[in-house]
């Protein structure tokens, strides 16, 4: 007489056959499905925290020297021994911070929007138009963003003290939107070009014109372009500071950027209040990047993917 077989080697048989009941998977505490993680996949996520934290160590150090006494600044210490949360409001009220900050968001603001409104025109235009002379068009504007501003400073300085123009806000803003435009079209144009432009043709065959079908049809499917554009001009003239420190001389309207550097002097540096108004700088953009990261890595990837 045969002996019987094995009753797990019989349902996976069964599993295996067509039709056969299928074997219920293995489980873990809770009576959570259990999942085994790949060698690979480990190695892969431990060099990415890696990184990260290799990448965050500056600011961390940032953070800790913020909150030292003055009096603990050269201890050979990673953690401070007591925190002067008090720097953070010693350095706002002790300087001009304040109104280098209020100055770095006008021209911040300032030269994004203006940035914008010539960039998405010329960006349509190219995008959609095959006119004579289209790329020896983007050919100059990428020849524009090879251009360094210190290279152009001094005749900058002389035109705007000409003009009676230095220590305003209009000049920075004017500067770096004009440092900005190439980068802003050109990112442009590639969203726009990506869009079918049988989209505008359906718009304007139910009674659009050119510049309603721009507005509604082009505009909102352009977004994550504009969005990109926005959040790369804003961080660059937030971070400007060789046009601030040659174009304003009055500290009450130089930028944040040149403000910070007033903590640092001929002898002495106030190390504490220094990173105290770096870490106030940095947080804003901190946070307008957090809320628009995913919009601002479609708009890079426009146009790769036909």
């Amino acid at each position: 007489m045969a002996p019987l077989a094995n009753p797990v080697r019989r349902q996976a048989r069964s599993a295996a056959a067509p039709g056969g009941p299928a074997v219920p998977a293995r489980t873990g505490p809770g009576g959570r499905a259990a999942r085994r993680t790949k060698p690979r996949t480990l190695v892969v996520a431990t060099v990415a925290w890696l990184l990260a934290a290799l990448f965050l160590l500056p600011y961390a150090a940032m953070v800790l020297t913020a909150l030292r006494p003055a009096d603990e600044l050269r201890d050979a210490t990673y953690l401070p021994r007591h925190f002067a949360w008090s720097n953070f409001v010693n350095v706002w009220r002790d300087s001009t911070l304040g109104d280098n900050l209020k100055v770095t968001l006008l021209v911040a603001a300032g030269s994004t929007l203006l940035a914008l409104l010539v960039a998405l025109p010329a960006a349509y235009y190219t995008a959609r138009i095959r006119y004579r002379g289209r790329k020896l068009f983007l050919l100059l504007v990428l020849v524009t963003q090879m251009f360094q501003p210190t290279s152009l400073l001094v005749g900058l300085y002389r035109q705007f003290y000409r003009l009676g123009m230095l220590n305003s806000v209009w000049t920075l803003i004017i500067c770096n939107a004009a440092f900005n435009l190439a980068f802003a079209i050109w990112i442009l144009t590639a969203y726009i070009s990506s869009i079918p432009v049988e989209l505008e043709e359906a718009a304007m065959i139910d009674g659009l014109g050119r510049l309603g079908a721009l507005r509604r049809v082009v505009l909102p499917l352009a977004m994550p372009g504009v969005v990109t554009a926005v959040i790369f001009t804003f961080i660059s003239a937030w971070n400007e500071f060789v046009m601030g420190l040659t174009l304003s001389t009055v500290p009450g309207s130089q930028p944040l950027t040149v403000g910070i550097n007033s903590f640092v002097g001929n002898y002495t540096v106030q190390w504490n209040y220094l990173f105290a108004g770096s870490v106030l700088a940095i947080v804003p953009v901190v946070v307008l990047f957090a809320f628009i990261e995913r919009q601002v890595v479609s708009g890079l990837t426009a146009g790769s993917v036909k």
